[in-house]
């Protein structure tokens, strides 16, 4: 058997400037779930972290709080790491940069770069703000756009037409943070010799460290030849002092990188069986991967290991790179309560339905992921609960009533249980790889066929045959050890469920090689629901939480509520949008041809469409309105064409009829005026 790989892994750092939401989670969910295989494997894999805690920002807004910045950083580091520890993320050790590890560390690395000569020094303009005596960063500078005037812009770029300049070309340039006039004032920078590892880049970032795409951009910046990089700012700064430069700061940039090797080093005084040097000295045989967003590559992939090649550190094995993520197909939003916080999601749903679902998104690529809520509720309840914890509960109250719970010796389908024991190895290379959602297709290919098995055998049906019980107990016995290795290869990504599966299963944790054994002629212990169903309405939930000003933004006029798609919609629509939203409705005359009733639906009525080219089938909620729906064929009325369709349990509904009313018997289809034709644009 092969030695235990020793393996360093972090996360990027949070800035400890504000809460974590669901694109942060992203990437420590995805971080955590390939620990937490390592660990499963038996190997030694060690995950740090920690808060970035430096610069003007953090300064500033401690400052506005009227408490220092050691105060507001303790704060949020105690609100991220319950956050995290709410999401299963199991953090080795979670630090801060503003740590005595941390500046020993950067001063270290800073004089070895100055002593090899990686360190320039020259005199740079800048705008400084007179009132609070210090220098601006471009983002603190607002002004008029040089090229098409449009004002309050930021000092690097216009949002307005996207021109990208210096602040000293923004037209009557404003502080940000004062509203002062700021002059141009001159002052000594140290820059970072990056061109001096240029040839190093080049080598290092073609040596398969780095994705496909994320290298292919990396040479972008290599191929126009590559600069010298700003270390330093002026006080006042939050942050640590350069040695021998009193005044003068790391730029926040420098120090956070380090922070990966400052939270090691910190739980090194802690864990005796962990050296410093054996994951950080040059020769290094252990392995060191970095999880970070596509936004900060160049931080990672050229600033950083120039800077761990200059102080003679050893550099990452691997920089796994991650898309941004979307919510219902858009970027998140706080007016549509898509920009959630980790703790809105925390209030309404459990962690590892989220944890789930990233998994089963999550490639090896740097695509974006999405996060579609009906998709979500959709996917979590079909496979976590109707295939994965449907094959226990399924298999469990037979063995308990019809033999005390213990599970017999017995393989009652010797050829699934091999077909499992044969998709390991493509299961862990899914895992290794980080191509999560190739692993969890696996897994659920196996549990289908595990629950279509048992679905043959019917040990329901077998239990009320006189004589069947042993066959029965058999079957049961096979099912839940089926159970018992789908468990195994989900542990990474569910570790509650797993703990739960543990307890009914009466096991100690299980780890990977447990899938090659079967359990025999155990006792199991009292079945419990192990998962329940996502509730819709806890998303909505999470979703009107999640929104800013709600009650303000809506009124309750009891007028103009579109209906459609199989839900009676609740709430006036009365929040502003912008015109190009609206104009983007293709609203249509309709020819109802057909209404009628749906079959096992209280509210729902089924209506065939005319809009003059083709033929529609949409499904309303009106039916208390028209209970004799036939009086609807015949009439025009107006419905929105260009929504995507909607699989429901009784067909897919093709758009939205328009309707008004309080509810209940008072809902009125609304119709265009006479010689409205059928397909007509409502303009």
């Amino acid at each position: 058997m092969s030695e235990p790989r020793k393996i360093l892994v972090t996360s990027a750092l949070p800035y400890a400037n504000g809460s974590i939401h669901l694109g942060h989670m992203l990437e420590y969910i995805q971080t955590d779930m390939w620990v937490r295989f390592q660990k499963h494997r038996g190997n030694q894999c060690t995950y740090v972290c920690a808060d970035d805690a430096h610069g003007s920002a953090i300064m500033l807004r401690a400052e506005k709080e009227g408490i220092t910045p050691e105060q507001l950083i303790a704060n949020v580091q105690a609100e991220h790491s319950a956050d995290f520890a709410e999401f299963l993320v199991d953090f080795d050790n979670f630090h801060s940069t503003h740590a005595e590890e941390n500046r020993e560390l950067s001063s270290q690395i800073y004089l070895k770069l100055r002593d090899a000569g990686h360190i320039a020094t020259r005199s740079i303009t800048q705008y400084f703000d007179p009132q609070k005596q210090m220098f601006l960063a471009d983002r603190f500078i607002k002004g008029t756009c040089p090229k098409c005037g449009t004002e309050d812009q930021y000092g690097d770029n216009c949002e307005k037409c996207g021109a990208t300049y210096a602040p000293t070309d923004l037209k009557n340039p404003k502080s940000a943070i004062s509203g002062a006039t700021p002059v141009l004032k001159d002052s000594q920078h140290f820059f970072f010799k990056l061109p001096d590892f240029q040839q190093m880049l080049q080598t290092w970032t073609r040596s398969g460290t780095l994705q496909d795409a994320v290298a292919n951009k990396i040479a972008e910046w290599l191929d126009v030849g590559l600069q010298q990089w700003d270390i330093s700012r002026d006080a006042p700064y939050f942050g640590f002092e350069i040695p021998d430069e009193p005044g003068k700061y790391f730029y926040v940039w420098l120090d956070a990188p380090i922070g990966y090797m400052a939270s090691f080093k910190n739980l090194c005084a802690r864990r005796p069986e962990l050296d410093f040097d054996a994951y950080w000295a040059k020769d290094s045989t252990a392995e060191l991967y970095h999880f970070i967003g596509k936004d900060i590559v160049n931080f990672h992939a050229l600033f950083w290991p120039a800077m761990l090649e200059g102080a003679g550190y050893r550099k990452p094995t691997g920089i796994n790179v991650h898309g941004y993520l979307t919510v219902n197909g858009q970027k998140m939003s706080k007016s549509r309560g898509t920009f959630i916080k980790a703790r809105t999601y925390l209030d309404h749903l459990s962690p590892e339905y989220l944890r789930y679902y990233y998994a089963s998104k999550l490639g090896r690529g740097v695509d974006d992921l999405d996060l579609n809520l009906e998709d979500f509720v959709q996917k979590v309840n079909s496979d976590l609960v109707g295939k994965v914890v449907n094959i226990a509960s399924r298999c469990a109250g037979f063995i308990h009533k019809g033999n005390a719970g213990v599970l017999v010796d017995s393989n009652a389908a010797p050829e699934l249980t091999e077909a499992f024991l044969a998709a390991a190895p493509s299961i862990a290379d899914a895992y290794e790889v980080r191509d999560f959602a190739r692993a969890m297709r696996e897994i659920m290919g196996l549990a289908d066929r595990a629950n279509a098995w048992i679905a043959d055998k019917a040990p329901w049906s077998l239990n009320k045959q006189e004589g069947k019980q042993e066959e029965v107990q058999a079957i049961c016995a096979t099912g839940v050890n089926l159970f018992r290795q789908l468990v195994i290869f989900l542990k990474p990504v569910l570790p509650l469920l797993a703990a739960d599966a543990e307890a009914f299963l009466n096991v100690a944790p299980l780890t990977w090689n447990d899938h090659t054994t079967l359990l025999a002629n155990h006792q199991l212990n009292e079945f419990k629901p192990l998962m329940t169903r996502i509730d819709p309405v806890k998303v909505q939930a999470m979703t009107d939480a999640s929104k800013e000003d709600l009650a303000a933004s809506q009124t309750d006029t009891g007028t103009a509520a579109p209906q459609g798609n199989g839900e009676l919609a609740k709430d006036p629509l009365s929040a502003e949008i912008e015109f190009d939203a609206f104009a983007a409705v293709d609203l249509r005359v309709a020819l109802i041809l057909k209404a009628e009733a749906v079959e096992g639906a209280d509210k729902l009525l089924r209506l065939t469409l005319d809009i003059g080219d083709e033929q529609r089938n949409v499904f309303s909620g009106i039916k208390s309105a028209y209970p004799d729906p036939a009086k609807l064929e015949g009439r025009l009325t107006m419905m929105i064409a260009n929504l995507k369709p909607r699989k429901m349990r009784f067909g897919i509904s093709e758009g939205m009829v328009m309707a008004a009313g309080p509810g209940g018997a008072e809902i009125y289809l609304l119709s265009p005026d006479s010689g409205a034709k059928p397909g007509q644009r409502i303009k």
